[in-house]
């Protein structure tokens, strides 16, 4: 294995009826900034919870932060923490407005072109320096209510950056699977395929000799391809919701990941996707990743034969073998999530977007990504034209 520090500082509060804790984890004293999405937790019930167990603190409201946070809507709550003095700030949602309030906690107190903390991928260490804030979860999908990083899209330029650092741990986070009940079926498929292709980027490297750290990874895959199409159907079935964001907690919370590679590859090319034309996030990732397996089978095939042998229970007469079966089981997993796995099926002005993608990469000086580095330019074009 290779060397890592363990570190989650986030106090995770699960199950039903927790948000009735929030007086309690809120520092007293405090005042609040709620942020929120599209409200959609006006209809669900849980914007009256939170603010009913928060009704001895001062509260401002903070709504319309994007799918897919934009930087361009976060600075205006940044102004208004700044003329407010706010103190600590309630993400209400899911991922993003949970990746946007780290955003709008580490600029707050950022000295400096606030753009930077993106274009420089800039790490926040220093507790001192950003607004404390939990979480209350909506939508489990990103994992980014139990670590700190988080994606933020630039809408001037048309990119999908990422920034994070320790200091960007949520304080607690409130995870109460009863909320998934009123998500549309488009955003529980999305969830599932999001904390899957999680998993994968950390885990479909090549063998190595993390054994437990395998089985962690093989763990959550298998139980997302049991519950992951009776969830879409059946959200108000308790062990399926509770299982389901459970497994989209563990996928990226920072322990499958310790003491082995990691690609991320699949997620660099669909950011771009999403920046480019709005496709979700996680039918981008079902776009991209099967073409980059294809791509770059030689490098990956023996850990999708294990994959494909311990989360399919696929056989065969060989190593490659084994391994296309796997890559075709994963397709069909996602087939039955709902993803469409091509470009051409999400958007009809797919026909430049290799060479856009392949010249963004460039400009930044990402020359060789995965976990070998060896997924060069060339590469890169190669899968984005497979996943046309």
């Amino acid at each position: 294995m290779l060397n890592f520090e363990l570190y989650n500082p986030t106090n995770y509060i699960f199950g039903k009826g927790q948000t009735e804790k929030l007086s309690k984890l809120v520092p007293a004293n405090a005042k609040v900034l709620l942020a929120y999405g599209g409200g959609s937790i006006f209809k669900n019930g849980v914007h009256e919870a939170v603010t009913s167990a928060l009704k001895d603190f001062e509260i401002i409201e903070f709504g319309g932060i994007e799918p897919n946070p934009r930087f361009e809507t976060l600075m205006k709550a940044v102004e208004i923490i700044k003329q407010e003095n706010i103190t600590f700030i309630l993400a209400v949602g899911g991922g993003s407005v949970i990746d946007g309030v780290k955003f709008i906690s580490a600029a707050v107190n950022y000295e400096g072109d606030a753009v930077d903390i993106l274009k420089k991928r800039i790490l926040f260490t220093d507790l001192s320096k950003v607004i404390p804030f939990g979480t209350v979860l909506t939508l489990p999908a990103t994992g980014s209510e139990m670590n700190s990083g988080a994606v933020v899209t630039i809408e001037a330029t048309q990119e999908k950056l990422t920034l994070g650092g320790s200091a960007l741990f949520p304080k607690f986070s409130i995870c109460d699977p009863t909320v998934i009940t009123s998500l549309p079926k488009r955003q529980i498929q999305n969830g599932v395929v999001d904390a899957y292709t999680h998993v994968m980027e950390q885990y479909l490297t090549y063998p190595h000799d993390a054994l437990l750290q395998d089985r962690f990874a093989e763990s959550i895959l298998q139980t997302l391809v049991e519950i992951g199409p009776n969830v879409v159907e059946n959200p108000s079935d308790y062990k399926l919701a509770s299982n389901y964001m459970w497994c989209a907690t563990m996928a990226l919370n920072g322990l499958i990941q310790k003491g082995v590679p990691s690609d991320w590859a699949t997620h660099m090319i669909g950011h771009e996707l999403t920046a480019l034309y709005e496709i979700d996030h996680a039918r981008t990732l079902a776009i991209i990743a099967p073409s980059l397996y294809r791509v770059m089978f030689e490098t990956k095939k023996d850990k999708l034969a294990q994959y494909g042998e311990r989360v399919f229970n696929i056989t065969g007469n060989s190593v490659e073998e084994k391994a296309e079966k796997a890559i075709e089981k994963t397709v069909e997993f996602f087939h039955t999530m709902g993803m469409k796995t091509k470009l051409s099926e999400n958007t009809e002005d797919y026909k430049d977007t290799a060479d856009f993608i392949v010249n963004r990469f460039t400009e930044r000086g990402w020359k060789g990504l995965g976990e070998k580095q060896n997924i060069t330019s060339e590469k890169v074009r190669e899968i984005v034209e497979m996943s046309y």
